[in-house]
């Protein structure tokens, strides 16, 4: 089965030489057959057991409570509720010409959710003052199927974000997104990373493939080149790597994937994360070891487009030197 989706594959030889360069043969190979053979696996592939996402039943009685309770249309006014966050991060060894340096990351679009969506999100960052734009995965809403509206309501987006947009994966995407994503004038770190250079001085940004679901995760490789004296800032899309990350060394790790829950409880009480990392990094900002850490509770919603005492988030992260 594996081979016959590498078949199709290179039925289009250009798409297939591309992504070979882009994340090599054995990853490829890795992503594909993950892909192929556990497309919509509820149980047990990744690093959770159970994956809700994938059960199609879960959705539609998610849906049916909230028509029965008149609920519904609350839950969906709720999705477009964005709330603006400003976090600051203080980097001893920060280069002072990066003191201020902003991050506007946005996680969990699943862009095809809503067909407002995409608008009302770009009106909402269209004056937002920032240096770079990270996206920390999941574009599409489903975990396979078509990813065209997902690809359009990206490009939508980026027609409102004016700075160096830098992505990763997620567990809702497949390996045959980057090239349209990366059409976009998106740059994906796919276990790889890059070197922000403000005169002399600079600090380096990377990003590792969806470790929730494929597990296709290198940090090792993203680590690669970094000095160690340098500021080292991670993309991820879910915290379960949280305690490598820090002994690889990083400096800071930005991810999503939980939603903070999406629907909680009042007093955003979360009834799960969906993920197998303590709760402490599911939703904010936490700190393990050396390394400090943010989970945006998303900017989408996944499951059911809906969400209840758990507003989406655009976030802006401010470095600071200490």
């Amino acid at each position: 089965m594996i081979m016959s989706t590498l078949s199709k594959l290179k039925e289009d030889p250009e798409l297939h030489d591309y992504l070979v360069r882009r994340v090599g043969k054995a990853h490829l190979r890795q992503r594909i057959g993950v892909e192929t053979e556990h497309t919509a696996d509820r149980f047990g592939q990744g690093r959770t057991f159970f994956h809700i996402e994938n059960w199609h039943a879960a959705a539609a009685i998610i849906t049916l409570i909230l028509k029965i309770t008149g609920l519904a249309g609350r839950g969906r006014s709720n999705m477009l509720d964005f709330q603006v966050r400003h976090n600051e991060w203080v980097l001893p060894h920060l280069p002072q010409v990066f003191d201020g340096f902003t991050l506007l990351q946005l996680s969990d679009l699943h862009l095809d959710a809503l067909a407002s969506f995409p608008d009302c999100l770009a009106e909402n960052i269209s004056d937002l003052e920032y240096d770079i734009c990270v996206l920390t995965g999941d574009y599409r809403f489903l975990t396979h199927g078509p990813q065209q509206d997902a690809m359009l309501g990206l490009e939508r987006l980026c027609r409102d974000i004016e700075q160096d947009i830098y992505a990763i994966l997620g567990n809702h995407d497949t390996i045959l997104m980057t090239k349209p994503i990366e059409s976009l004038g998106i740059r994906l770190l796919l276990n790889e990373n890059i070197q922000i250079e403000r005169g002399d001085d600079s600090l380096w940004l990377a990003g590792i493939d969806d470790p929730h679901y494929f597990s296709a995760d290198n940090l090792e490789k993203a680590y690669e080149g970094i000095p160690d004296a340098a500021v080292s800032l991670l993309l991820a899309h879910s915290p379960e790597i949280y305690r490598h990350a820090a002994y690889v060394g990083f400096d800071f790790l930005m991810c999503g994937h939980t939603h903070g829950g999406q629907i909680c409880l009042p007093g955003d009480l979360a009834l799960t994360y969906n993920s197998s990392a303590p709760r402490f990094t599911g939703a904010g900002a936490w700190s393990y070891d050396l390394m400090q850490g943010y989970t945006s509770v998303g900017t989408g919603s996944s499951v059911v487009p809906a969400r209840f005492n758990c507003p989406p988030e655009i976030t802006l992260h401010h470095l600071r030197g200490g």
